[in-house]
């Protein structure tokens, strides 16, 4: 029996970014995004490892040299729009949160279990890390074009924020293209 199961989900890919490193925040819109090992090759996140920042902490000195599962960022469009409406907006560019990938057709998307995987056509295929809690950053950019708006980003995309992900088998992502979604077959832990 395999260890991941395919669910009846498939998301489709309905935005590409990339943020270039050294660049901010601010991602700039791609039609196809080639991933390697390393993820988005020249990417801000791109790396097999990376130095580990606040929200590892509690296990590591920042700074220390620590695999890298935050290779991309994943939103959903569905939570991008509930986003959009808490804040009074009529939509939140997913360029001013540093997104990579955003997807359609996949509920709860940001609570999608740890280490499932999307996988595409060509075999593509990202692995799930955890939720990308909301920060300020995305405020900062946000506000930059829309006054006003940024301090409520954090409150309105609190469960919402998506996911970080990093790269099992590369491949080459294009928007509109099919991204089947497979979750570990285990319980959820009941200690």
């Amino acid at each position: 029996m395999p260890t991941l199961i395919e669910t009846e989900f498939q998301g489709v890919i309905t935005w590409l970014g990339h943020v270039a490193a050294n660049d901010g925040l601010r991602a700039k819109p791609v039609s196809t995004m080639d991933l390697g090992f390393e993820g988005d090759a020249g990417a801000r996140h791109a790396g097999v490892n990376r130095e580990s920042c606040v929200r590892v902490k509690n296990l590591y000195p920042q700074g220390t040299e620590i695999r890298n599962v935050r290779q991309l960022s994943i939103l959903s469009e569905e939570e991008l729009a509930l986003i959009a409406a808490d804040m009074g907006m009529e939509k939140v560019d997913p360029a001013h949160l540093g997104v990579s990938i955003v997807v359609r057709g996949i509920p709860d998307f940001t609570f999608v279990p740890p280490a499932s995987r999307l996988q595409g056509p060509d075999g593509v295929t990202v692995v799930t890390d955890t939720e990308n809690r909301p920060c300020i950053f995305p405020a900062k950019e946000i506000e930059k074009d829309h006054a006003g708006f940024g301090p409520k980003f954090k409150p309105a995309a609190k469960n919402r924020r998506g996911i970080t992900a990093w790269v099992e088998r590369p491949g080459k992502l294009t928007v509109g293209q099919p991204l089947r979604l497979f979750i570990p077959d285990q319980r959820a832990w009941a200690p």
